[in-house]
């Protein structure tokens, strides 16, 4: 197999990868657009409730950046306050980790499962053809990290491009870096660390330097929704906003601890693969009650600043 064959074969699988997982939040978000639109503006009067609704649904969704768009959304057509969707911010950066936990635990091989099931529902009448089309597409999802895994196997073969790999990505800052670019050129966090649990599971990158590039990821994922929110109204950009300036936030604020922390991880963890998965999970919920911490605790200011009155004020 010539290297151009296994370059297409590689990007073809994170084309497919891709394509599933918009199509699988766009037939979710069909299939129960409605009832997440009333989940999002009822259960997010405390941070804390909204935090979890947050979270569930874009576990649901599999898309923290259709969550976050649609937070936005809800504040520019007054159905929710600009206050209240911080929670759900800051919980779909958690909910974003199930991608990466389904990796892990090698749980890719039941896509061709889902995939029949759902061209049988599909076939069904009303309701059970929507749920069809999203059962369909979540193994879409899976079954195309299964031939991103095997694409993937011709690479260990090249013991040069292996340590060249682990060299360049020894650096925890570069890791970020690479990061939070890949997330933002192919708009999905979900990609950029099931490749990087793939690269570890296949030996090709060792899971200390995968895991800045996991966390480096949440920056990356940011950057979808401030396009979204582009023609809307102030509030809405100031949703996007807040949700780019609480990544960025998170990320370099561990930028200086990122090499102990995935040491840490890799020992805990003992698996290679979930360790990536714990990494990205553990510093999500750190940076989220972090971030609600400080909302609580300076929150008055906070929200002047944010409203535009803090700059106003007399000192």
């Amino acid at each position: 197999m010539t290297k151009v064959s296994v370059l297409l074969s590689i990007v073809s699988a994170i084309v497919l990868f891709w394509y599933g997982l918009e199509a699988f939040s766009q037939q979710i978000q069909a299939a129960s657009g409605k009832t997440l639109t009333k989940w999002l503006s009822r259960l997010t009067e405390k941070r804390w409730l909204g935090l979890l609704t947050g979270a569930a649904a874009v576990a649901i969704v599999q898309s923290s950046g259709a969550v976050i768009s649609l937070a936005a959304a809800l504040v520019d057509a007054g159905a929710m306050s600009f206050r209240s969707s911080l929670g759900v911010l800051l919980g779909a950066n958690i909910g974003t980790t199930s991608t990466g936990f389904l990796v892990s635990l090698n749980l890719t091989s039941v896509g061709p499962f889902f995939i029949v099931l759902g061209a049988l529902l599909s076939a069904l009448p009303t309701r059970f053809k929507l749920v069809g089309k999203a059962a369909f597409y979540f193994g879409f999802v899976l079954f195309s990290l299964d031939v991103l895994s095997i694409a993937l196997k011709p690479l260990t073969e090249g013991e040069a491009l292996i340590e060249q790999v682990l060299r360049q990505s020894s650096s925890p800052l570069v890791g970020v870096l690479v990061g939070m670019l890949v997330t933002a050129v192919v708009q999905s966090g979900s990609i950029t660390t099931g490749l990087c649990i793939l690269l570890v599971q296949q030996d090709l990158l060792a899971a200390t330097a995968a895991i800045p590039i996991a966390v480096g990821a949440n920056a990356g994922a940011a950057v979808m929704p401030v396009l979204a929110t582009a023609r809307m109204s102030r509030s809405a950009k100031r949703v996007a906003m807040a949700n780019f300036g609480f990544n960025v936030f998170g990320v370099a604020a561990f930028v200086p601890f990122l090499e102990p922390f995935s040491r840490l991880m890799v020992e805990l963890a003992g698996d290679p693969g979930m360790a990536v998965a714990w990494a990205q999970l553990t510093f999500n919920v750190v940076m989220s009650a972090g971030v609600l911490f400080l909302l609580r605790a300076f929150g008055p200011r906070l929200n002047a600043v944010i409203d535009g009155d803090g700059l106003r004020q007399p000192h």
